[in-house]
């Protein structure tokens, strides 16, 4: 039989009506199935998986930053993964911190704060007394003076501007809920997208749900 884990051949199962089956053939290699990747949040850790056709797949073991879009404001960046917070798999995947796809994660808002920043010229920290104070900290760093052209331009551009209040209000703690679009056991790599609008508040009401159990 070829080694690397169970094979997805429904020959050792029993037939609907209950029967045993009459097994005729032996295991193929391209019946074969790996064990699961079970990808951590931690340091970067990737290895390489030979596959057939020579084609290759990167388990991820261990990852610890990814590519996440900001779909209303179109602006993906490079992030920190904070915290695993929510699976519907399963609590244990969440308690040992895997990453699987559609795994609800804490990431760093500090690289949109800036974009948002060099976009609007408006600091979303400023909104709240606790944002406001570590704002206060950064604005101890000199301003860049800005030309009167693009004042009136970033004022033009915040005037246009609507952001969803619940995402606005993630902003004061420095860190938002996302969901991981891509596969971190077979891709390698952990990317995903900012919760937003009906679906932000989705997993809102499910991790406040999860909190009183």
């Amino acid at each position: 039989a070829p080694a690397g884990g169970p094979p997805r051949a429904p020959r050792h199962k029993h037939r609907a009506t209950g029967g045993r089956r009459n097994i005729h053939q032996k295991k193929r290699k391209y019946e074969m199935g790996r064990p699961s990747a079970l990808c951590k949040l931690g340091a970067k850790r990737v290895r390489p998986v030979r596959c057939r056709g020579g084609n290759m797949k990167y388990r991820g073991l261990r990852v610890d930053a990814g590519n996440f879009a900001w779909g209303s404001e179109n602006c993906t960046k490079k992030v920190r993964i904070l915290d695993v917070v929510y699976n519907s798999t399963s609590n244990e995947l969440v308690r040992t911190k895997t990453l699987t796809k559609n795994t609800i994660v804490q990431i760093d808002a500090q690289p949109y704060l800036q974009w948002y920043s060099k976009k609007y010229g408006v600091d979303l920290r400023k909104k709240s007394k606790k944002g406001a104070a570590a704002a206060a900290k950064d604005a101890e760093v000199p301003e860049e003076k800005k030309s009167r052209h693009v004042i009136f331009k970033l004022k033009a551009r915040e005037a246009k501007q609507k952001m969803d209040p619940a995402v606005e209000e993630q902003f004061q703690s420095g860190r938002l809920l996302a969901s991981i679009a891509s596969r971190p056991g077979q891709s390698g790599r952990c990317d995903g997208y900012v919760l937003e609008g009906e679906e932000l508040t989705f997993y809102k009401r499910k991790l406040e749900k999860k909190k009183k159990q």
